[in-house]
């Protein structure tokens, strides 16, 4: 009796990302955000100057940016180093946890890059039909 009492403790602390309340759900969004799949994904080239990731991930700003690396890197994906000189230098790198992550998002978007033409289709036949 008590081991299943405990094997039912350990299943309600699993996460579920399908469970409202599970922390996951967070990370999940963090992870797979617009900023936050483009940041991971220029990320796996190598360490970055702040700079150089604005350049790399177009159309970003530096708020955006910012909010991102900030957030990646509280969740333990990023690994920001500053370099105490003048003017500041800081660099930005993937963690090993930040590493998977980067390699299991980078194969997302090479899928979605190579179903483009697929979704263009048909999101044309979609139009075309509630147009009537």
């Amino acid at each position: 009796m008590a081991v299943s009492n405990e094997l039912s403790a350990l299943q309600a602390l699993a996460p579920d990302v399908n469970a409202a309340s599970c922390p996951s759900r967070l990370i999940l969004e963090h992870v797979t955000s617009r900023w936050g799949v483009l940041v991971l994904a220029a990320l796996l080239d190598g360490t970055h100057r702040f700079s150089e990731l604005r350049r790399a991930v177009g159309g970003v700003s530096e708020k955006m940016l910012a909010q991102t690396l900030q957030t990646l890197e509280r969740d333990g994906f990023v690994h920001r180093e500053a370099h105490p000189v003048i003017p500041p230098h800081v660099d930005y790198s993937l963690t090993p946890v930040g590493e998977e992550a980067a390699r299991q998002v980078w194969t997302l978007a090479r899928w979605v890059e190579s179903r483009v033409p697929d979704v263009m289709t048909a999101r044309d036949a979609y139009d075309t039909a509630k147009r009537g």
